[in-house]
């Protein structure tokens, strides 16, 4: 190889490709027509962090792909980052936004981790209620596929060990 350094690794690739399945299953417009979730910036950014938390901690289940939730983290990061600038938040205000970014995602992965460590589902359905529908009680219908979405079977990588994932990659 010539240029070793422009090359991308497949690493990089595998992170980049799931980051963009999280956002376009965020992102699928029954969320917003039938479920009830606000389509707007804050509707939006709730359904993609709800997501993130819960494959970000699917891989921290296993020692092998944690490194890939920090990656795909950081990789989270820096879209919102981009985000910002593109929505021409100002050069200085970028880091205190991505502060505020960054409170609001370990709030509510703390939220639906602690949700999903108890048993029933009404820790559950108040942390979906509280961050996704912010405080209106979302319809019968759109719990119902919220629920078991969020919960534990709900497992983007499968059942099987995803650590063949990454060192396939």
């Amino acid at each position: 190889m010539m240029f070793p350094m422009f090359r991308r690794r497949s690493r990089q690739d595998t992170i980049s490709t799931l980051y963009g399945t999280i956002v376009a299953q965020s992102r699928l417009s029954r969320f917003y027509r039938d479920y009830g979730v606000a389509d707007t910036v804050d509707g939006r950014f709730d359904l993609l962090v709800l997501h993130l938390a819960l494959i970000i901690d699917r891989l921290a289940e296993e020692p092998e792909s944690r490194e890939a939730g920090q990656a795909l983290f950081d990789h989270f990061c820096q879209d919102m980052d981009y985000n910002l600038r593109e929505m021409g938040i100002g050069d200085l205000s970028v880091p205190k936004e991505m502060q505020r970014i960054g409170q609001a995602f370990y709030g509510r992965a703390h939220a639906y981790r602690s949700a999903l460590s108890v048993d029933g589902e009404a820790a559950l359905v108040e942390a979906l209620t509280r961050n996704v529908y912010a405080g209106s009680p979302p319809t019968p219908e759109a719990l119902a596929i919220l629920r078991p979405m969020s919960g534990k079977r709900y497992v983007m990588l499968g059942p099987s060990g995803s650590a063949t994932c990454w060192r396939a990659s």
